[in-house]
C-alpha cells in the first residue's frame, strides 16, 4: 500500500490514527474491567435497605442484610489498576506524545534537509543537486531549488565568459594604442599617455580579478597559516619591504586562495601607505587572529567602512603614485567572509592603522 503523497496527508493520518488506537485502548480496558463503581449509589441502596429493616430489626433480618452486602462485594468487579480510569488515559497520552513526536519529525526533516542544501550552495555553487524524495510538498520544494541552483551556476559562467571576452576585447586596442605612442614625437604628451593606458590596464586587471575572486570557489582544507604569512613576508623582504611577521599558529581548515588573497591585500595597503609594516598572529582555541599593523597616515573613523566599497579611495586621483584602483580591501574583506572570518580596521596605538583578521576554528 503506498503511503500518502503529501505532507499534510502524512501528518493527519498519523494523528487519525494515534487517536483511534488511543481510544481503542481505552475501550479495550473498560470492557475488560467495567467502569468504576458508582459509590454513591452503593451508599443510597444500602441506606434503603436498612430503612426497611425498621428501627428494631430481628436477629434473622440482621444476618440476612449482611448476608445481601457479601453477595453484593463477592460479585462487585475488581477495580482498575491504580483505581480508576488513571490508567487508559495514560495510555491515551503516551499513544499521542508518540504520535506528536513522529509527526514533528516528519514535518523537520524536510526542512532540515533545504538548510543544509542552501548552506553547501552558499559554500559551493558545484554542490550536488537535492533529492527529490519525499511527500509531494518536498519533491516541488526540492525541484525548485535544483532550478534555482542551476540557473544561478548558468548565470555565473555565462558572467565568466563574457568577462574572458572583455578582457581578450579591451587588451587588444590598448596594446596597439602602446604601439603607436611610439610615433609621437612630444616627449611629455607621449609620458602621459603612456601612464594614462598604464592606469587603464592597471585597473582592467583589478577589475577581473576582483570579480574573478567573487566566482571562486574553493573546498576548505587543512592549511599552515604561520607558514603562508611567513612566506608572503619573505617574499614582501626579498623587494626591499620593511616588514616583519610575529606569533605562531596551528594550522586550521581555509581556502587557501582566499586566504592568500586576503593577507596579501591588506599587506599591500599597509606597505603602499605605512611603511614599515608587522604582522602579528595570535592563536586561540576558538578562533585565530592576524593583524596587520602601520604606523603611516591611518584613517579617519568615519572612512574605515567606506574603504571596503569597491572603487571607493580616499585620494582623488587614479594613479600608479597613489596606489591602485580601490578594489585591494574589498577584496580582502569578501576573501575573509568566504572563510567565515570578520575583517576590521582600527587605529594602530601611536598613529596608523590596524587591520585584523578574525577567523573561526
Amino acid at each position: 500500500m503506498r503511503s500518502p503523497d503529501t505532507l499534510f496527508a502524512r501528518l493527519f493520518g498519523v494523528s487519525l490514527i494515534a487517536i483511534i488506537f488511543a481510544h481503542l485502548l481505552a475501550f479495550l480496558w473498560f470492557q475488560q474491567y467495567g467502569l468504576p463503581p458508582p459509590h454513591h449509589r452503593e451508599r443510597l441502596l444500602m441506606e434503603e435497605r436498612r430503612a426497611e429493616l425498621g428501627p428494631h430489626p430481628s436477629p434473622e433480618a440482621l444476618a440476612q442484610f449482611g448476608a445481601l452486602e457479601l453477595q453484593d462485594e463477592e460479585h462487585r468487579p475488581p477495580p482498575p489498576l491504580f483505581g480508576g480510569p488513571v490508567v487508559p488515559l495514560m495510555f491515551q497520552l503516551i499513544t499521542l506524545v508518540v504520535a506528536a513526536w513522529f509527526g514533528a519529525k516528519a514535518l523537520s526533516r524536510p526542512i532540515r534537509r533545504f538548510s543544509e542544501a542552501a548552506e553547501r550552495l552558499s559554500e559551493n555553487l558545484d554542490a550536488p543537486p537535492l533529492e527529490e524524495t519525499g511527500p509531494l510538498e518536498a519533491r516541488q520544494v526540492a525541484h525548485t531549488f535544483n532550478r534555482m541552483q542551476q540557473r544561478i551556476r548558468e548565470q555565473v559562467q555565462q558572467r565568466a565568459r563574457m568577462l574572458g571576452a572583455v578582457s581578450h576585447d579591451l587588451r587588444t586596442p590598448l596594446s596597439r594604442l602602446k604601439l603607436r605612442l611610439e610615433q609621437i614625437d612630444n616627449e611629455k604628451l607621449q609620458g602621459q599617455m603612456r601612464q594614462d593606458l598604464d592606469d587603464m590596464i592597471g585597473m582592467l586587471d583589478a577589475t577581473l580579478t576582483y570579480l574573478h575572486e567573487q566566482r571562486t570557489s574553493e573546498a576548505l582544507q587543512w592549511y599552515d597559516l604561520q607558514a603562508l604569512v611567513e612566506s608572503l613576508v619573505e617574499n614582501a623582504q626579498d623587494h626591499g619591504a620593511a616588514i616583519r611577521a610575529e606569533g605562531t599558529c596551528a594550522p586550521l581548515q581555509v581556502q587557501p586562495m582566499a586566504l592568500r588573497s586576503c593577507i596579501s591585500n591588506l599587506m599591500d595597503n599597509a606597505l603602499r601607505y605605512g611603511g614599515a609594516t608587522l604582522v602579528d598572529i595570535q592563536d586561540t582555541r576558538d578562533s585565530v587572529t592576524i593583524r596587520v599593523i602601520d604606523h603611516g597616515p591611518g584613517i579617519s573613523a568615519d572612512k574605515r567602512e567606506a574603504v571596503f566599497e569597491p572603487f571607493f579611495r580616499l585620494e582623488g586621483s587614479r594613479n600608479r603614485n597613489s596606489g591602485g584602483v580601490g578594489l585591494g580591501m574589498t577584496i580582502a574583506r569578501e576573501a575573509c567572509q568566504r572563510l567565515g572570518g570578520q575583517l576590521s580596521l582600527e587605529e594602530t596605538t601611536g598613529g596608523g592603522l590596524t587591520a585584523v583578521i578574525r577567523l573561526p576554528r
